[in-house]
């Protein structure tokens, strides 16, 4: 009993410490201070968690304080939603209700409540579809208050940075949501801290050698980049000093994540990262000044030293990003040879940049402003409503899938922006890669429709022109154009995209419309059963997959029913031959089939005991008990993931598999945790893609260092020569990663190898 005591005391030493920083935190902002309110919150939420703790085993009111302490020091809210923090996960987990929550807070902190409850319980539910539509609520929700999402960011971030006492398979859902949904949106509100920070806490444990290895390679050059910005920022300091410019320069160094993301996409070694150190000049102006101007008088003083890299120069000052994001970016050539990427920036712009829309509110007039007059409302005048106002169109659409409908909101969060320029001079952001056929439906959605092309700067181009910045766009169109299939391949952007796949499937639904009753009409004629027996006949006799697809086709009259039709109706139907066609499905499955045991429970036949707790163990006995994936062909070294599949068979990814990012995300309760256990007996299928400078011989000691040299067993090769290059595909076998390792380097040294990857 004295033992439990002393174990009350230091929790409540720890809530009481956590809860004075969050007040702290508070009262060191420029909000008007509203501490009752808060202090009200707090002793509500720890009385609702009252003996509740976490995994971690400290009290469960520890995650409240934590969530709302980032939501106020790390992306700057005030007391409605430290409040709304505090009581986050009140009507989730306790019995009191969002009337509750209204009648003792207010309406607005109650609607904030429910708006983050309702996100929750279906993004770490049991089902996919679940979860997709509370993503839907979760950006309908944002949409009328941004503080919803605002709040739910911080209530992920605190979870990755206590991820540590889940099980592995817990983790990589998490950590698969997290980069697949949470980052993009911190990324896309201008939360870049928050952002960077999710992606490395991801990073870490998805690939936890990975990111380990990165942190000391970064750690190796420390003392090397540090020299590097000292003897490039001295001549620049001493320049800025003279003009009585008042500011302060700071490294960037890339993060982890990052860095892997280039190392990835771009196919190269850490030492090939060129940009790992940037160089960040934040200046300070007086209030009113012209920061643009000062800007530029320092980009002058840079480029007085070094020469600036022609094509590299990105204003994002006069042109602010769709997130907020305001800097001049230039690259400038070193003393010492290297390109140095140097972002100038305001104070105001800087804390913008790392902090997000919420900033904004901290540069409202006067000294300081109410939570809930000025929080948000400043945000109406900026870009951030244009971007929610997207979302709402998107959403007026349904979607047949839900993460397809993850997937298109995916493709604006992270685009890099344009500007596009319209005939009357207006300047109109634009995701880069966006088409004439995007930028027709971002103006206006029958200007999409009945679109045949377009001017850019005055020249004829048409629907799937790629745009560029600083294009003048006129969009011609037609009254007889109409919406067709292969448009989705010409569009980039979410909205254009989600347009056109509406107008189809309302199209598609008319012509299926029609479809129907012509085939009621055929069948009453020839005094036939419209029974799904005759429907399926004369869809085997089309070729037809389903009773849509015939409809369709008859609707649309690519199909005519006549005499054959009759004849196909009036066949018996032919027993025992229906199986052959799920003969494909059974190829290259395991015998057994798994399953997740409970304790206590029997074991039943032809079955594999999956325990979540511990991982798969893939070594020469077991593997063949699981399906390897042929999309990503994971090998001894990859780090993986299983999947239990609806069959009950395990299906083993890497876990940057684009297929298990979905999975991670759409049916994260049947992810499982995998490690490999071979010991380089078994032989691995991989593809190398090499690209190189064409000369005679290059063939012969490519294959030399393979089979000679290595003693690579080599399955296929194919070959291509184009303009003085070429391009081979060569299938092998390979124990593990190391030995793909051993055949890049070995390879790279051959003369004229410029790049050597696996597919």
């Amino acid at each position: 009993m004295e033992e439990l005591s002393i174990r009350e005391q230091e929790d409540e030493k720890l809530v009481a410490e956590a809860y004075q920083r969050l007040v702290d935190s508070y009262l060191a902002s420029r909000h008007r201070k509203h501490v009752d309110i808060i202090d009200k919150a707090f002793n509500f939420a720890k009385e609702a968690h009252k003996g509740v703790r976490r995994l971690s085993g400290e009290p469960y009111i520890m995650h409240p304080i934590a969530v709302a302490q980032i939501a106020c020091s790390e992306i700057g809210l005030g007391s409605t939603s430290i409040c709304a923090a505090l009581l986050h996960d009140v009507v989730e987990d306790t019995d009191y209700t969002v009337e509750d929550i209204s009648n003792i807070f207010g309406p607005k902190i109650a609607q904030i409540v429910d708006g983050v409850t309702k996100i929750s319980g279906g993004i770490f539910g049991d089902k996919a579809s679940a979860q997709a539509e509370s993503f839907k609520k979760l950006l309908l929700t944002m949409s009328d208050d941004i503080r919803v999402i605002l709040i739910k960011i911080s209530d992920r971030l605190h979870n990755m940075r206590t991820l540590g006492s889940q099980l592995p398979s817990k983790q990589y859902k998490i950590a698969g949501e997290t980069l697949y949904i949470y980052a993009p949106l911190a990324h896309r509100l201008g939360l870049n801290k928050v952002k960077e920070e999710l992606e490395d806490l991801s990073f870490s444990y998805e690939h936890p050698e990975e990111y380990r290895h990165i942190k000391e390679q970064l750690a190796g050059v420390h003392e090397q980049l540090t020299s590097i910005f000292e003897q490039f920022t001295a001549p620049i300091r001493q320049k800025l000093d003279e003009a009585g410019i008042r500011y302060e320069i700071k490294a960037r160094i890339k993060k982890p994540y990052s860095i892997w993301s280039k190392m990835q996409t771009k196919h190269v070694t850490f030492e090939e990262v060129y940009d790992i150190l940037a160089v960040r000049i934040v200046f300070d102006v007086d209030e009113g000044a012209d920061e643009t101007a000062e800007c530029f008088k320092i980009y002058a003083v840079a480029c007085s030293i070094y020469k600036p890299h022609p094509d590299r120069l990105r204003d994002w000052v006069s042109n602010p990003k769709a997130n907020g994001y305001q800097a001049l970016h230039t690259t400038l050539m070193s003393k010492a040879g290297k390109w140095v990427e140097v972002q100038i920036r305001s104070r105001r712009m800087d804390d913008i940049a790392e902090n997000g829309f919420a900033a904004h509110w901290k540069y409202k007039e006067g000294g300081t402003y109410d939570d809930d007059d000025g929080e948000i409302s400043e945000s109406n005048e900026n870009e951030l409503n244009k971007w929610l106002h997207t979302i709402r169109e998107i959403l007026d659409d349904p979607q047949p899938n839900a993460i397809d409908f993850l997937d298109t909101i995916k493709l604006n969060l992270f685009a890099n922006e344009i500007f596009v320029v319209t005939p009357k001079g207006e300047f109109k952001t634009m995701p880069a890669g966006c088409t004439v056929l995007d930028f027709a439906f971002s103006v206006h959605t029958f200007l999409g429709t009945h679109c045949i092309g377009a001017k850019v700067n005055h020249k004829l181009v048409g629907i799937s022109y790629v745009l560029n910045s600083g294009d003048q766009v006129e969009i011609l169109t037609s009254k007889n154009q109409k919406v067709e299939k292969s448009w989705t391949s010409f569009t980039t952007t979410a909205k254009a995209k989600g347009k056109i796949e509406a107008i189809l499937r309302r199209e598609e639904r008319e012509k299926q419309k029609i479809g129907e009753d012509i085939l009621v009409e055929f069948f009453q004629q020839h005094e036939k059963e419209p029974n799904s027996v005759n429907v399926e006949k004369l869809c085997r006799f089309h070729a037809l997959a389903t009773r849509e697809e015939l409809l369709s086709a008859i609707g649309a009259q690519t199909i005519v029913l006549g005499n054959a039709d009759l004849s196909v109706l009036n066949e018996k139907v032919r027993k025992g031959r229906k199986w052959k066609k799920y003969l494909p499905f059974f190829k290259h499955r395991p015998e057994d089939t798994a399953v997740v045991q409970e304790e206590g429970e029997d074991k039943p036949e032809n079955t594999l005991q999956i325990d979540r707790k511990k991982p798969l163990i893939l070594n020469e006995e077991t593997i063949n008990r699981y399906i390897i994936c042929d999309c990503c062909h994971p090998i001894p070294g990859d780090d993986v993931l299983g999947y239990l599949d609806d069959e009950q068979h395990i299906i083993i990814h890497k876990r940057q598999c684009d297929v298990a990012k979905r999975l991670k995300v759409s049916d994260g309760n049947h992810i499982l945790s995998a490690r490999w256990d071979t010991h380089g007996r078994l032989s691995f299928p991989a593809t190398l893609h090499i690209v190189g400078f064409d000369r005679i011989g290059v063939l012969h000691q490519i294959t030399g260092v393979l089979s000679q040299q290595l003693n690579i067993n080599m399955h296929s090769l194919h070959i291509e020569t184009n303009d003085g290059l070429f391009t081979a595909d060569i299938n092998l076998g390979v124990h593990d990663v190391g030995d793909l390792q051993t055949i890049f380097q070995d390879l790279k040294k051959i003369e004229g190898i410029e790049e050597v990857k696996r597919y």
